[in-house]
């Protein structure tokens, strides 16, 4: 179990669609209903869940699941967002709204939106909770990059559970030689081949490290385009008509890229959700059940799931 400092207070905020997908294409569960329906995902993000909850006893948790996929607002500042995924089949469309179903039956506080990503629920929700107290340490389970410019503290960091790595500020920095903060900067240059973030033509890791270490942000870097031509990098002198050629683009890539961490939006309930929000809730034994047949496990996953469902019942 990973350790806490005194009067700390951990706070869990689990990047689902990262754990869902991972048992949907995972080899080692597979798992079908009473009529041959796939169950993979909804029985594996099940499982992992009862799993995290036994292992480290949290007291709080926020679960953020995606439901934005081309509906969300970066959508509609750049159609070509995302444009490499694909909607789910009638078949994982249920499992996802099984996924959602679960964490609420399991005492766990879930959360999903068709504007936000995961990501920005995630944001929001740290947010809050740094607002409400300082003595908090957010705790990122997933195994995207992108969450790393939440990383404000040294007590904050993500974690891959799964292969149980964590990374913290100064595991990012070496990684990417940038500042967790400096992410969307990062990849407005770079650009992210995964969300279809084109960023600067010409522009790879390499310069983009040297750019931020020189100028600090993107706004800084076209303040000192003038400046741009005397860095110690190759190509230094056609950098600043790249830059200049594609300042528009630039801007919309850090923007797409940039996590949302303060939501008004009233309908939105993550907006305003508190710690005391997040805090782990007793588990329904009669929901599970109901789930349990309303999903028609079969026997052997129902009495698995069951099984390890009685030790968190049991604490």
């Amino acid at each position: 179990m990973i350790e806490e400092k005194d009067q700390l207070k951990s706070v869990y905020l689990i990047d689902a669609s990262i754990y869902i997908f991972q048992s949907h294409f995972s080899s080692n569960i597979e798992c079908v209903d009473n009529s041959g329906n796939d169950l993979s995902a909804l029985y594996g993000f099940t499982q992992f869940l009862i799993q995290f909850i036994r292992r480290i006893r949290p007291n709080y948790i926020g679960v953020a699941h995606d439901g934005s996929l081309f509906t969300g607002f970066r959508h509609q500042l750049c159609n070509l967002y995302k444009s490499n995924r694909e909607p789910p089949d009638e078949n994982l469309a249920r499992q996802l709204k099984g996924c959602f179903e679960i964490s609420s039956v399991l005492g766990l506080s879930a959360f999903i939106s068709e504007i936000y990503e995961a990501d920005d629920i995630i944001g929001t929700l740290g947010h809050n909770i740094r607002k409400e107290s300082e003595l908090t340490s957010l705790r990122i389970l997933t195994k995207d990059k992108d969450l790393a410019q939440l990383l404000l503290t040294a007590d904050d960091f993500l974690w891959d559970f799964s292969a149980n790595r964590t990374r913290c500020r100064e595991d990012i920095s070496k990684e990417f030689g940038v500042l967790p903060e400096h992410f969307p900067d990062y990849l407005g240059l770079i650009g992210d081949a995964v969300d279809c973030i084109k960023g600067v033509p010409g522009i790879g890791p390499v310069k983009a490290k040297v750019l931020l270490k020189e100028f600090d942000s993107l706004e800084k870097i076209y303040e000192n385009l003038e400046k741009i031509s005397e860095l110690p990098i190759a190509g230094a002198k056609g950098l600043a008509a790249k830059l200049k050629n594609n300042k528009d683009l630039a801007f919309l890539s850090k923007r797409l890229a940039t996590i949302v961490c303060s939501v008004e939006n009233l309908e939105e309930s993550f907006g305003s959700a508190s710690l005391n929000a997040l805090q782990i809730k007793q588990v329904k034994q009669v929901e599970f059940d109901s789930f349990l047949n309303k999903y028609d496990f079969k026997k052997s996953e129902r009495e698995n799931l069951k099984r390890i469902i009685s030790s968190i019942i049991a604490r």
